[in-house]
């Protein structure tokens, strides 16, 4: 049953998933592969492709709409002009690695577009980026069943335990990044709203008036 539904939507599950952001599907998959349910090259070329995909798509719209799409949510605000300062920083070092680092798979992109990091550069940077993480971390997984296998001997009996751990992991590591995020937005909207309160006390402030003699 599973390897049918492997072969009908598998290998489309997991560009969807690496098309939006997907670091535990492709984790998922390289595990899978190595218990011969999917071909690990045909994972990495496919993650690559969904990932390539879609920051490609990310930075356009960033290029085009970069402000309007960070000003939607206070954390994309916040994480954006921090990703800005990055870039500004050390541009095609963020472009080659920002998919390793988790929670900026969507922002970075959009503030890379909005940075005017030139369009030819970050095509091919972004897809050298794209490769190695998908290279890297389909092998990581691959070969994390292959030691698993090591330490408990056959697999078989315990893939959907493992499976079951994968996911939960991800939803955990998914439910971090939105609290940390909503508390991030909270903290920043309570700081501007500080802000915009003090401003109108001070325009509110009457001016001192000069005694007539």
């Amino acid at each position: 049953m599973l390897q049918q539904f492997l072969n009908d939507f598998g290998y489309f599950a997991l560009f969807l998933g690496t098309f939006f952001e997907g670091e535990t599907i492709l984790v998922l998959a390289g595990f899978l592969a190595f218990r011969g349910y999917m071909d690990i090259n045909v994972v990495v070329v496919v993650a690559f492709f969904g990932s390539y995909a879609g920051d490609q798509l990310w930075y356009f719209m960033g290029r085009k709409h970069g402000r309007k799409l960070l000003a939607r949510k206070p954390r994309w605000q916040l994480m954006g002009d921090r990703a800005l300062e990055h870039i500004r920083r050390h541009p095609d070092i963020w472009v080659l690695s920002f998919r390793f680092v988790y929670g900026l798979r969507t922002v970075m992109p959009v503030a890379i577009g909005l940075s005017g990091y030139p369009p030819g550069r970050y095509l091919l940077l972004n897809g050298i980026g794209a490769a190695i993480w998908a290279a890297a971390l389909g092998a990581a997984a691959y070969h994390f069943g292959a030691v698993l296998e090591g330490m408990l001997g056959s697999v078989k009996k315990y893939e959907l335990w493992v499976l079951g751990a994968l996911l939960v992991l991800g939803l955990g590591l998914w439910l971090r990044r939105r609290i940390r995020n909503a508390r991030l937005a909270r903290e920043t909207c309570a700081a501007e709203k500080a802000q915009l309160a003090q401003e109108q006390l001070a325009e509110k402030k009457p001016e001192p008036t000069t005694p007539i003699e």
